[in-house]
């Protein structure tokens, strides 16, 4: 199972003065599941949830103020939509790095929530040999960028691909990470093993390309890493070609003079 990544930000306008765990500092409450017996604290380092990578946070609360430094922790999200129902990509819960009560790990959300489909997120955790559970529906807003694509190979497998990084773009060659994965509606299996191609172009300027690109290949914690180069600010469009691992690609499709887009990709604007 893929690691997850641990975010510094400013302190200024946190939630959480009250927290008995300095690492929240850095995070943003985003809302509160309750059930009988505790108060379960939800972070995010911006105060909400965005469709596309998540790093998420936990504390658990007792009744009495004080806060579980030793459970357990499984999630499930659930997309509830009209006609049926599908989970998404996600990690495992671990303590936190440096953190005497805190736990997290990533989501992946395909889409926003909506009027009449929405994400529910269930936590099923245990203290002490003791077993808890708690449910309850979550705002997922939309990333004001596409950072995560649902496609079906050529294999006849479905994916999600999400980008992770850069979450702040610059005039640069930029590091990019991503991660990957095979879906089977409430089932998703690590990818690790392919190579995820990468082609960025500015549609609003003659579709040029940049130099100093690296596709993404498998690395540290099962993330996909490669480098993206942006030489100027504006809106780019990141074309992908999924590979397997005989090199065979399996979605998406390389630019030329009479295509100008894949199918699949990823755009920022900065």
């Amino acid at each position: 199972m893929a690691a997850f990544t641990l975010f510094a930000c400013s302190s200024d306008d946190n939630a959480n003065s009250n927290s008995t765990d300095d690492f929240l500092n850095q995070m943003k409450l985003v809302q509160t599941i309750t059930n009988e017996a505790h108060s379960i604290k939800i972070y995010t380092k911006s105060g909400v949830i965005l469709t596309g990578y998540n790093n998420i946070y936990l504390q658990i609360q007792n009744a009495d103020g004080t806060f579980v430094e030793d459970a357990q922790i499984n999630w499930m999200p659930m997309m509830y939509m009209t006609a049926h129902a599908h989970s998404s990509p996600k990690s495992a819960v671990v303590k936190a790095e440096g953190s005497k009560n805190t736990y997290g790990g990533f989501i992946v959300f395909q889409m926003a929530s909506h009027a009449s489909e929405y994400w529910e997120l269930t936590l099923n955790y245990t203290i002490n040999g003791q077993a808890f559970s708690a449910t309850d529906v979550i705002q997922v807003n939309q990333a004001p960028n596409r950072n995560v694509q649902s496609f079906k190979g050529t294999d006849g497998v479905n994916y999600v691909v999400a980008m992770v990084e850069p979450t702040e773009p610059k005039v640069a060659v930029n590091n990019m990470s991503a991660v990957l994965y095979k879906m089977d509606m409430h089932d998703y299996s690590l990818v690790t093993n392919y190579t995820i191609a990468i082609d960025p172009r500015m549609p609003g300027m003659g579709n040029h390309s940049s130099p100093n690109n690296q596709n993404l290949t498998p690395g540290f914690g099962s993330f996909y890493y490669g480098k993206l180069s942006l030489t100027m600010t504006g809106y780019w469009t990141i074309n992908l070609q999924v590979l397997n691992e005989l090199q065979e690609v399996i979605k998406g499709e390389a630019i030329t003079p009479t295509n100008t887009a894949s199918s699949i990709y990823f755009d920022l604007e900065f």
